[in-house]
């Protein structure tokens, strides 16, 4: 089992840029493909980016596509998720997920049913 703490939120103008981060304690957090996924006020929680377990491959959903990174530093056991050129329409919860994908270690998963285990969230709002 594995437990996800995020941060990093914050309010931020339209514009700037906001590094969260989702710290893992429990099994060996190299053992997990990570994702972050977002919920906007009265919408689906979408799926944001995510990174392999091994050699760093990542996915982006279009809407964050080139303004955001994914990466990960097993060392630290964190994940972390940098946002540039905010929008209003960023403004969401961001949750990190894992989840073990056995033998594909260099497999992402974009879908929020594949992913195990979710962390509580941490609050984004951009302001136009």
């Amino acid at each position: 089992q594995v437990q996800l703490i995020e941060s990093g939120g914050g309010l931020v103008q339209a514009g700037g840029s906001l590094r969260l981060s989702c710290a893992a304690s429990g099994r060996t957090f190299s053992s997990y493909t990570m994702g972050w996924f977002r919920q906007a006020p009265g919408k689906e929680r979408e799926f944001v980016a995510a990174i392999s377990r091994s050699l760093g491959r990542t996915a982006y959903a279009d809407s964050v596509k080139g303004r955001g990174t994914i990466s990960r530093d097993n060392a630290k056991n964190t994940v972390y998720l940098q946002m540039n050129s905010l929008k209003p329409e960023d403004t969401a919860v961001y949750y990190c997920a894992a989840v073990d994908l056995g033998w594909d270690v260099y497999g992402v998963r974009t879908k929020e049913r594949d992913y195990y285990y979710w962390g509580q969230g941490t609050q984004v709002t951009v302001s136009s």
